[in-house]
Protein backbone atom coordinates (compact mmCIF):
# COMPACT_ATOMS: atom_id res chain seq x y z
CA UNK A 1 0.00 0.00 0.00
CA UNK A 2 1.01 3.46 -0.67
CA UNK A 3 0.84 6.29 1.45
CA UNK A 4 0.86 9.96 0.35
CA UNK A 5 1.19 12.52 2.45
CA UNK A 6 1.30 16.57 1.87
CA UNK A 7 4.40 18.34 4.24
CA UNK A 8 6.12 21.53 4.46
CA UNK A 9 8.66 21.58 2.00
CA UNK A 10 12.27 20.90 3.18
CA UNK A 11 15.45 21.56 0.91
CA UNK A 12 15.66 18.86 -1.49
CA UNK A 13 12.50 18.22 -1.91
CA UNK A 14 9.64 18.54 -4.79
CA UNK A 15 7.43 21.29 -4.72
CA UNK A 16 3.66 20.94 -5.41
CA UNK A 17 2.96 24.66 -4.70
CA UNK A 18 2.95 27.07 -1.61
CA UNK A 19 5.81 25.51 0.21
CA UNK A 20 3.89 21.79 0.12
CA UNK A 21 5.41 18.54 -1.13
CA UNK A 22 3.99 15.53 -1.19
CA UNK A 23 5.67 12.14 0.38
CA UNK A 24 4.64 8.75 -0.83
CA UNK A 25 5.58 6.36 1.60
CA UNK A 26 4.58 2.39 1.20
CA UNK A 27 2.76 1.05 3.89
CA UNK A 28 0.26 2.21 5.86
CA UNK A 29 -1.13 6.14 5.99
CA UNK A 30 -0.17 8.37 8.47
CA UNK A 31 -3.71 9.94 7.97
CA UNK A 32 -6.99 9.08 6.17
CA UNK A 33 -7.78 13.07 6.15
CA UNK A 34 -8.32 14.46 2.82
CA UNK A 35 -5.62 17.50 2.92
CA UNK A 36 -8.70 19.46 1.83
CA UNK A 37 -10.58 18.86 5.23
CA UNK A 38 -7.43 20.40 7.68
CA UNK A 39 -5.24 22.72 5.22
CA UNK A 40 -3.45 23.84 8.28
CA UNK A 41 -2.09 20.73 10.21
CA UNK A 42 0.93 18.61 8.45
CA UNK A 43 2.88 16.65 10.71
CA UNK A 44 3.33 19.10 13.59
CA UNK A 45 4.13 22.16 11.03
CA UNK A 46 1.76 24.61 10.61
CA UNK A 47 0.86 26.88 7.63
CA UNK A 48 0.42 30.19 10.24
CA UNK A 49 4.20 30.40 10.62
CA UNK A 50 4.26 28.28 13.71
CA UNK A 51 7.24 26.63 13.12
CA UNK A 52 9.71 24.08 14.47
CA UNK A 53 12.67 22.81 12.89
CA UNK A 54 11.68 21.38 9.04
CA UNK A 55 10.59 17.90 9.25
CA UNK A 56 9.82 18.10 13.62
CA UNK A 57 6.78 15.67 14.22
CA UNK A 58 4.80 15.06 17.28
CA UNK A 59 4.98 11.09 18.39
CA UNK A 60 2.26 10.37 21.16
CA UNK A 61 4.17 7.31 22.52
CA UNK A 62 2.33 5.14 25.51
CA UNK A 63 4.68 1.87 25.90
CA UNK A 64 8.05 0.50 25.40
CA UNK A 65 8.76 4.16 23.88
CA UNK A 66 8.09 6.11 27.05
CA UNK A 67 11.64 5.01 27.91
CA UNK A 68 14.59 7.36 27.13
CA UNK A 69 16.85 4.28 26.78
CA UNK A 70 14.78 2.85 23.70
CA UNK A 71 14.34 5.68 22.56
CA UNK A 72 17.51 6.19 22.39
CA UNK A 73 18.25 2.37 20.86
CA UNK A 74 15.45 2.49 18.12
CA UNK A 75 15.99 6.14 16.72
CA UNK A 76 19.92 6.19 16.62
CA UNK A 77 21.24 9.08 15.10
CA UNK A 78 17.95 10.63 14.36
CA UNK A 79 17.18 13.77 16.29
CA UNK A 80 14.41 13.34 19.45
CA UNK A 81 13.28 15.05 22.52
CA UNK A 82 10.89 14.56 25.10
CA UNK A 83 8.36 16.74 24.74
CA UNK A 84 6.42 16.90 28.19
CA UNK A 85 3.35 13.90 29.35
CA UNK A 86 0.24 14.21 27.54
CA UNK A 87 -3.04 12.17 27.31
CA UNK A 88 -4.41 10.77 24.10
CA UNK A 89 -8.72 11.17 24.72
CA UNK A 90 -10.64 8.67 22.53
CA UNK A 91 -8.13 5.33 22.78
CA UNK A 92 -7.52 3.40 25.91
CA UNK A 93 -4.54 1.11 26.52
CA UNK A 94 -4.41 -2.58 26.02
CA UNK A 95 -2.01 -5.03 26.67
CA UNK A 96 -0.73 -8.22 24.04
CA UNK A 97 2.56 -8.80 23.05
CA UNK A 98 3.13 -5.08 22.74
CA UNK A 99 0.71 -2.44 24.24
CA UNK A 100 -1.37 -1.03 21.96
CA UNK A 101 -5.04 1.25 21.52
CA UNK A 102 -8.47 -0.04 21.91
CA UNK A 103 -11.83 2.56 21.14
CA UNK A 104 -12.76 4.28 24.55
CA UNK A 105 -11.33 6.11 27.44
CA UNK A 106 -8.45 7.54 27.37
CA UNK A 107 -4.21 6.79 28.10
CA UNK A 108 -1.61 8.56 29.55
CA UNK A 109 2.01 8.99 27.74
CA UNK A 110 4.55 11.47 26.44
CA UNK A 111 5.21 13.64 23.68
CA UNK A 112 8.25 13.03 21.62
CA UNK A 113 9.53 15.71 18.91
CA UNK A 114 11.22 13.72 16.25
CA UNK A 115 12.53 14.89 12.76
CA UNK A 116 11.74 12.62 9.79
CA UNK A 117 14.58 9.97 10.12
CA UNK A 118 13.76 9.26 13.77
CA UNK A 119 10.23 9.23 12.26
CA UNK A 120 11.24 6.72 10.07
CA UNK A 121 13.30 4.54 12.59
CA UNK A 122 10.03 4.96 14.76
CA UNK A 123 8.16 3.09 11.96
CA UNK A 124 10.18 0.32 11.14
CA UNK A 125 10.23 -0.43 15.09
CA UNK A 126 6.40 -0.78 15.29
CA UNK A 127 5.91 -2.49 12.27
CA UNK A 128 4.18 -0.25 9.99
CA UNK A 129 5.81 -1.90 6.64
CA UNK A 130 4.72 -5.25 7.53
CA UNK A 131 1.51 -3.63 9.11
CA UNK A 132 1.54 -4.96 12.53
CA UNK A 133 0.97 -0.70 13.70
CA UNK A 134 -0.56 1.65 11.51
CA UNK A 135 0.54 5.72 12.11
CA UNK A 136 -2.19 8.17 12.43
CA UNK A 137 -2.36 11.54 13.51
CA UNK A 138 -4.30 13.04 15.97
CA UNK A 139 -4.95 16.88 16.97
CA UNK A 140 -3.07 17.96 19.37
CA UNK A 141 -5.16 20.83 21.99
CA UNK A 142 -5.23 24.12 21.57
CA UNK A 143 -3.13 23.89 18.76
CA UNK A 144 -2.82 23.61 14.97
CA UNK A 145 -0.34 20.73 15.24
CA UNK A 146 -1.46 17.18 14.81
CA UNK A 147 0.82 14.40 16.72
CA UNK A 148 1.21 10.87 15.26
CA UNK A 149 0.19 7.88 16.74
CA UNK A 150 0.85 4.24 16.49
CA UNK A 151 -1.80 1.61 17.19
CA UNK A 152 -1.72 -2.04 16.81
CA UNK A 153 -3.72 -4.63 15.07
CA UNK A 154 -5.52 -6.48 17.92
CA UNK A 155 -5.22 -9.65 15.68
CA UNK A 156 -1.43 -9.67 15.46
CA UNK A 157 -0.91 -8.63 19.03
CA UNK A 158 -2.39 -11.40 20.76
CA UNK A 159 -4.55 -9.57 23.07
CA UNK A 160 -5.87 -10.66 26.68
CA UNK A 161 -9.32 -9.18 25.37
CA UNK A 162 -11.49 -8.74 22.55
CA UNK A 163 -11.11 -5.43 20.84
CA UNK A 164 -14.56 -3.79 18.87
CA UNK A 165 -13.50 -1.28 15.96
CA UNK A 166 -16.28 -0.02 13.90
CA UNK A 167 -16.86 -1.29 10.09
CA UNK A 168 -13.76 0.31 7.75
CA UNK A 169 -12.04 -1.00 4.31
CA UNK A 170 -8.75 -0.95 6.57
CA UNK A 171 -7.86 -1.12 10.24
CA UNK A 172 -6.24 2.48 9.77
CA UNK A 173 -9.94 3.45 8.63
CA UNK A 174 -11.64 1.87 11.31
CA UNK A 175 -9.26 3.49 14.16
CA UNK A 176 -9.98 7.27 12.21
CA UNK A 177 -13.72 6.33 12.55
CA UNK A 178 -13.18 5.78 16.29
CA UNK A 179 -11.10 8.85 17.04
CA UNK A 180 -13.75 10.95 15.31
CA UNK A 181 -16.72 9.81 16.93
CA UNK A 182 -14.69 10.44 20.06
CA UNK A 183 -13.14 13.64 19.06
CA UNK A 184 -10.08 11.67 19.93
CA UNK A 185 -7.00 14.47 20.82
CA UNK A 186 -3.66 15.17 22.24
CA UNK A 187 -3.49 16.66 25.27
CA UNK A 188 -0.58 18.06 27.15
CA UNK A 189 -0.57 17.67 30.71
CA UNK A 190 1.77 20.00 32.78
Amino acid sequence: MLCVTFRERSAGTSSIGQGWFIEVVEGSPSTDQDSRERPSIRNGVTEKGNRREPGAVYVFVYGTLTDPGRVESVVGDGRYEFDGPATLEGLHRVEGRYPTLAPGGSVDGRLLDVDDAALERLDRYEGVDTGLYVRLGVPLADSDASVQVYVGRPDRLGLGERVEWSDGATFAVRVRTALERSNGMVHRRE
